[in-house]
């Protein structure tokens, strides 16, 4: 007999999501379990809207090129650009053919309108420029961070000229070649020149953070905050090419470990702001050791999630996102046996349970872990209730 569940369900509402925390969390983190489905990112979009007017919540970032949501960072504080510009050049992983990102921009927008600096939302990519193919080119952080020195300290305070950066950088296609994935011989992430530029960009790392007295008041807090951004993407970026050129069976793990950590670099930052609203995957954001098969090879790393938490603490909150099907992509009625097959017996086509309670109730009956039938749906694994603050499981996602 199925244990009864039926009080660990509440509305999917953002006072709902804060009456299940201890205490306010600087960062407020919504997984989801797939990628491209408007259904869950009009969720998050409701969420975000309503901690915004409900909360104070002034951040929201999301798992996108970080220095790509520059772009819409500054579209919707100050109109920079045309919609269509951020949609195309904002957001990384395809995400900007998205009508939900596109209509969370939109509102972003239209709610900065007329509000000043101080209480206007603000968007954040606070994923590196990573894609499964490959990495970008240091270029972009490196010479913005040099440029931003430059400007505002002692000509013989920086390590090297533009000039020595862009002789060392080379060819941009030589750092973007897809085909280093498989063949780590053709990275140019250890040659000589890749060493030295790791050198020269501690290098400036360490003297924006030695002029910071001087820098946030010459330029702005704003600007040295973007400026601290261009270096953690510098450094993990040229950490990432070092690893691409490995090939010792450590290599993925490493790549990925290298991820996790520029991923969450960037979440404590956003944290710095004040209270934020997360959107990644599962995967990104739970607490526990991420895992994965890739070849018939089993990889462990410590995710985003599970590095902020152990910075963090109660400071960092996580609800994870389950679903019962996505039959567009074959993933039909989950059995009942299932995390997802209980939680798709309850009557509501969307809710929020209270995962601490959830396991309460179930006692020593934990449910089945739910086989995926399509390798870009991740079910929740039962074993990671207890470190989940929350669940919203949405019964069904039709196709956008």
């Amino acid at each position: 007999m199925a244990p009864d569940i039926t009080d660990t369900a509440h509305a999917v509402e953002a006072a709902a999501v804060m009456r299940l925390l201890p205490a306010r969390p600087r960062l407020l983190a919504l997984g989801e379990p797939t990628h491209g489905e408007d259904t869950l990112l009009e969720l998050r979009n409701e969420l975000f809207r309503q901690l915004v007017e409900q909360e104070g919540h002034q951040t929201i970032t999301i798992e996108s090129d970080c220095m790509m949501g520059l772009v819409v960072d500054d579209y919707v504080t100050s109109g920079t650009g045309t919609l269509e510009e951020v949609m195309e050049h904002g957001f990384s992983h395809g995400f900007g053919a998205s009508a939900a990102n596109r209509e969370l921009v939109r509102w972003m927008r239209a709610h900065n309108d007329g509000r000043p600096a101080s209480e206007q939302v603000r968007f954040a990519g606070f994923d590196g420029p990573l894609e499964i193919t490959g990495a970008a080119s240091p270029r972009q952080a490196l010479t913005a961070l040099h440029g931003h020195l430059a400007a505002h300290v002692d000509a013989d305070l920086l390590p090297c000229t533009a000039e020595t950066l862009d002789r060392l950088i080379g060819a941009d296609d030589r750092w973007t070649d897809p085909a280093v994935m498989m063949d780590p011989s053709r990275s140019v992430g250890q040659s000589a020149e890749a060493g030295r530029l790791r050198l020269l960009a501690d290098d400036l790392v360490a003297l924006l953070d030695a002029q910071t007295p001087h820098l946030i008041t010459a330029a702005s807090r704003g600007e040295w905050d973007r400026a601290r951004l261009y270096g953690r993407t510098a450094t993990g970026l040229l950490r990432y090419h070092h690893w691409m050129a490995d090939t010792s069976p450590a290599r993925m793990t490493r790549l990925l470990g290298v991820r996790g950590q520029m991923m969450a670099h960037n979440l404590l930052a956003v944290a710095e702001r004040g209270p934020a609203f997360v959107h990644a995957h599962n995967f990104h954001l739970q607490r526990e050791k991420s895992s994965m098969r890739l070849g018939g090879m089993p990889l462990e790393w410590w995710s985003a999630g599970a590095i902020v938490h152990a910075h963090l603490g109660r400071d960092y909150a996580f609800v994870a996102t389950a679903l019962g099907t996505i039959r567009h992509r074959g993933v039909d009625t989950p059995p009942p046996g299932t995390l997802e097959g209980l939680l798709y017996a309850l009557p509501q086509d969307r809710c929020l349970i209270d995962a601490p309670r959830l396991v309460i109730a179930l006692g020593d009956s934990q449910p089945a872990h739910r086989v995926s039938p399509w390798f870009g749906y991740a079910s929740f694994d039962p074993a990671h209730l207890a470190d989940s603050d929350g669940i919203v499981f949405v019964k069904d996602v039709p196709q956008n």
